[in-house]
């Protein structure tokens, strides 16, 4: 008891009672309250569960009596015009918002995308009251870390489908498969290709379900030999376009689910001195600005990745005021800009 004239008041536990009642030193302790990731996951759980039974209260990371200033957005990369697209929307939503944003690419430097070891104490250390992930795949020890130390945050196309309770916001993806494919469809194709993501993508596995559907519906059977995975950007699109070509019976269309798949199909194709989209047809995915660029220029699904981030951001923005939003799976539709690279098959004589 800690006496004050008549008046006594109970004395919050020290620092040193927490790690005794977890079983930890005190350096490890004072690693979890200030946010260090180099912590054990259930080493951090038993000290997080002693702080909140033993009442310690802790230093709050910002200025609690004004509005937070600061977030953390997470790229892939900063080289590519999808994270331009994202950087846009974020930036519009946030400058409305009032909020400052950093900007990182931590994603591009590791395998599968999860942040390296280190940036999460970097987040805390400059107080950020949020955090944007575009195209992050977390694991469960750094989900664990930003739930103990209540930093919201909401993920922006994740890579796999993330825990049941965690915000994301993505595109319509399978209603993107479907479209592309019954636009082939409707022109008299039926040897249609699909040069998807990697397996196990959120995104790639979405649009070829709808891909998969479309030709269903329609009742043109499916073609396991038309079905070809790989990376999102022009190599390995090259590399499957040349063994589609390559077939007995090689496709009169292909649907790329990516832009930048399609450029490096238009390279092949120009290779094997075919014309788009008089020998076959291409439709891309996303419609970033390389889309209307080429030639000719490609008719592609419009990702609507400013608005998606634009739309993460201000999730984030009611999470971080206590507020949580009613479902945690956001989607924003898909559509379809045709331009010149579909057109009906050449019907073949002799």
């Amino acid at each position: 008891m800690v006496r004050t004239g008549s008046a006594s008041v109970t004395a919050g536990p020290t620092l040193a009672v927490v790690a005794r009642e977890a079983g930890v030193s005190v350096p490890t302790a004072s690693k979890v309250v200030n946010g260090r990731e180099d912590v054990a996951p259930e080493t951090r759980r038993r000290v997080t569960e002693a702080l909140d039974r033993l009442g310690y209260v802790r230093r709050p990371r910002f200025d609690a009596t004004k509005p937070p200033r600061l977030v953390d957005l997470v790229v892939h990369s900063l080289e590519s015009s999808s994270s331009g697209a994202v950087l846009h929307g974020v930036e519009e939503a946030a400058h409305d918002a009032g909020l400052d944003v950093v900007v990182s690419a931590a994603l591009s430097r590791t395998r599968a995308g999860r942040p390296q070891r280190g940036w999460l104490d970097k987040l805390t250390a400059r107080g950020s009251a949020g955090v944007l992930f575009n195209l992050a795949e977390l694991t469960q020890s750094q989900y664990a870390w930003l739930e103990q130390h209540r930093i919201p945050f909401v993920m922006i196309d994740p890579v796999v489908e993330p825990p049941s309770d965690v915000v994301s916001v993505g595109a319509a993806n399978w209603q993107g498969g479907v479209t592309a494919t019954e636009h082939l469809l409707a022109l008299g194709h039926e040897r249609i290709a699909v040069i998807a993501g990697p397996r196990r993508r959120m995104s790639s596995d979405a649009r070829i379900a709808g891909y998969r559907s479309a030709l269903a519906a329609a009742g043109v059977g499916h073609r396991p030999e038309y079905v070809r995975h790989g990376g999102f950007d022009e190599t390995v699109a090259r590399r499957h376009m040349r063994d589609l070509l390559d077939l007995p019976a090689p496709p009169t269309a292909v649907f790329t689910c990516s832009d930048r798949q399609a450029l490096g199909v238009y390279e092949v194709l120009s290779e094997r001195r075919l014309k788009v989209p008089d020998d076959i047809s291409v439709v891309g995915f996303d419609d970033l600005p390389e889309s209307r660029w080429t030639t000719p220029a490609l008719t592609t699904v419009r990702q609507p990745l400013a608005e998606m981030a634009a739309t993460a951001l201000r999730l984030l923005v009611r999470m971080m005021d206590g507020d949580r939003p009613e479902g945690t799976r956001t989607e924003l539709s898909t559509r379809l800009v045709e331009r010149s690279s579909t057109a009906a098959p050449r019907v073949r004589t002799g």
